[in-house]
């Protein structure tokens, strides 16, 4: 009973266009005022304990680099290197978009970045090429949404601090699943441009493709920095990710010198404004998580699936399904914050691996960024190419189609995600 109000009153408050945060922080409130006798004083306690944590830290740095190398021109020298290797096979373009995504993704950890730094370049250049906007925009948009899969990923740091799983374990786990669905996305890419027969770019010269790597080496190393960082025990995913913020900054203000001084202090409140969003978002559900504890309802729903004989197969099932949903409604940030540890216990029970339910669960967050109604890739994409959702929803179908056939198989083939990191004895 305790869970039905719980959720109908989350339910209620987020219909009414009330922002996530306020949503869990209302609803948190308004049970333990009227619903419970917990003291106000271990509300307070486990408020502070639940963000004491040292990963938290690493959101504000991940998001710190990821501004500095947006505003400047890695991207374009991405996109340069990308076009140089890819652009000569079919739907040239768009393959180097893939590519550029992917790449860019590794070293901002956002996908509505992501989808905004190549974006806004390639897709007016592919138009002029001669590929219809739809095509353009389906590619990018689903694109994109490597950022969160790709490390360093802020949703897997969400993860990781609403399940306490090791952070540095999930970001090598998403390396294999990114490299594959990337792969997978210009699969359908290159499909689609060879059968309409769009255009191609000459092939590029050796000496071309090396004076690419060479202009874009700068930002590619930041991927070195962080995955070689971790790997190697130098410095733990936090650390990582202060010494990946403190690189871009010099990387864009003194080797490319794509932002001056002057733009400095506006990006570090950009940065700021974003962190305390995503910190009160934290907090709040934090808060939701006690309350979830102390009316033992992760217990009650692990019991109940037992009993009605809810094996590995189904359970996973019914996760993908409850989140595709959730997906419709919420960003990835809040879905992982309140779902996971409602889910995490039962998969526990279950025998089902943390790392492998984590990296899972950021592969549904990545469909859900590309659907309607509240796809926020779909949003961004309509903001850059001026395309209605309804017709954008059109265009990124087949891509949309080749995630959900990846979804299946990072959901029940858990050696894609879990190779890497046993492999380098990190689990």
């Amino acid at each position: 009973m305790s869970s039905l109000v719980l959720f109908s009153i989350l339910i209620a408050l987020m219909l009414t266009g009330m922002p996530i945060s306020i949503s869990l922080g209302l609803t948190v409130l308004t049970f333990l005022f009227t619903m419970t006798q917990v003291p106000l004083e271990s509300v307070a306690l486990k408020l502070f304990s639940g963000i004491e944590k040292f990963e938290i830290m690493a959101i504000p740095f991940f998001i710190l680099a990821g501004n500095f190398l947006t505003h400047g021109g890695v991207a374009q020298r991405m996109i340069n290197f990308a076009t140089s290797m890819v652009g000569h096979w079919h739907g040239g373009l768009a393959l180097s978009g893939v590519l550029a995504c992917a790449l860019f993704a590794a070293v901002s950890g956002s996908s509505p970045a992501t989808v905004v730094a190549i974006g806004s370049i390639l897709i007016p250049g592919m138009i002029k090429e001669g590929f219809p906007m739809r095509f353009g925009a389906g590619v990018i948009t689903t694109s994109g949404a490597l950022g969160i899969l790709i490390p360093p990923s802020i949703v897997m740091v969400m993860y990781a601090i609403a399940t306490n799983t090791s952070v540095g374990a999930l970001f090598m786990a998403g390396v294999i699943p990114g490299i594959a669905l990337a792969s997978m996305l210009g699969g359908m890419t290159w499909y689609r441009a060879r059968k309409f027969n769009y255009p191609r770019q000459p092939k590029a010269s050796w000496r071309q493709r090396l004076r690419a790597f060479r202009e874009s080496a700068w930002g590619l190393m930041l991927i070195i920095v962080v995955m070689g960082g971790i790997y190697s025990g130098m410095f733990t995913p936090t650390e990582a990710a202060a010494m990946s913020a403190v690189y871009a900054f010099v990387v864009a203000v003194f080797i490319y010198k794509d932002i001056g001084l002057k733009d400095v202090p506006k990006i570090l409140l950009n940065s700021a404004n974003m962190s305390a969003m995503l910190l009160y978002i934290i907090t709040n559900a934090v808060m939701f998580s006690f309350i979830l504890a102390n009316e033992n309802i992760p217990q009650q729903l692990t019991a109940f699936m037992i009993e009605m004989g809810f094996g590995k197969i189904a359970f996973l099932l019914a996760v993908n399904v409850i989140l595709l949903m959730a997906g419709n409604f919420m960003e990835p940030s809040s879905i992982m914050l309140i779902f996971a540890p409602i889910v995490f216990p039962i998969a526990m029970q279950l025998g089902i691996d943390p790392i492998h339910l984590g990296v899972m669960m950021v592969v549904n967050m990545e469909v859900g960024m590309c659907h309607p109604p509240v796809g926020l890739n779909l949003y961004v994409a309509s903001g850059l190419t001026k395309m209605g959702i309804t017709e954008l929803t059109v265009a990124v179908w087949p891509w949309l189609l080749t995630m959900l056939v990846f979804l299946v198989l990072a959901t029940y083939w858990p050696a894609m995600s879990l190779w890497l990191p046993k492999a380098l004895g990190m689990m």
